[in-house]
């Protein structure tokens, strides 16, 4: 698979299909690659390539990955949307779509936050958000699942550059989707369709935040991936919402 490289950053990258640029994410938390796609609750790179130009990435340092690159210690949620940016940027792509599983909500925060000239729409697939019952769901995480992984093949990191970046990524902005504001949502413009979930990582109560304040916000039933027809529905739903959203761009 394809590489591009931004300085000391190193993007691993696949795309499939045509048509409008679709930029997706797979979940996982830190450990956000590729491979996750067969396993992933809709397989974006499967479903939607008769319809888009599916691109997705290894999320830099992800475990089982290829991307590489150091912390964002200072900005971690910016680094991600460099990244990001840097490989639409790379195959010339100026205006995309977005769809971010899990993790990728935070993403997709961050994205439409940045570059909200570009994002055309965005998705936002059982995202990750804060949890005010168990506040350190996430940073136990990565201490304890992406960490110790990385950690050995990687002399040029340390646990106290670790520590810092989970605090700066989860403790510093300890409410709603860690990467923006709810004020920053509250006036954001771009479509947004939201596909809830509710577990500890993914709770409900931020997808219903977001579609809730988002000005032009979509949401699907919730539950949706059962029965297999209302998830087929629910699938039809994403490719309808960025099919019409991405007509006019």
């Amino acid at each position: 698979m394809p590489f591009y490289e931004r300085g000391d950053v190193r993007i691993q990258y696949e795309e499939v299909g045509s048509g409008f640029p679709l930029l997706v994410t797979p979940g996982g938390g830190l450990n956000s690659r590729m491979s996750n796609w067969p396993t992933a609750v809709i397989n974006a790179m499967e479903e939607f390539k008769g319809d888009f130009r599916c691109i997705t990435m290894d999320q830099r340092n992800a475990n089982g990955g290829e991307s590489t690159g150091p912390l964002a210690l200072d900005d971690p949620w910016g680094g991600f949307a460099d990244d990001q940016l840097g490989l639409m940027d790379h195959l010339g792509i100026d205006k995309f779509a977005f769809m971010g599983y899990c993790i990728g909500g935070c993403f997709a925060g961050k994205l439409l936050e940045r570059a909200p000239e570009r994002v055309v729409a965005a998705v936002f697939c059982q995202t990750v958000g804060h949890l005010p019952e168990d506040p350190d769901v996430m940073y136990r995480s990565g201490q304890e699942i992406w960490a110790p992984e990385l950690l050995p093949g990687r002399p040029d990191l340390d646990q106290g550059q670790v520590d810092t970046y989970l605090h700066n990524l989860y403790r510093v902005n300890p409410d709603f989707l860690y990467s923006v504001s709810r004020d920053f949502i509250a006036n954001c413009e771009t479509p947004v369709l939201v596909l809830p979930d509710d577990i500890p990582a993914h709770p409900l109560q931020s997808s219903i935040d977001v579609a809730s304040l988002a000005p032009n916000a979509e949401i699907t039933v919730f539950p949706w991936k059962s029965p297999p027809e209302l998830k087929t529905r629910t699938i039809d739903k994403v490719r309808k919402f960025i099919q019409t959203h991405t007509a006019s761009a």
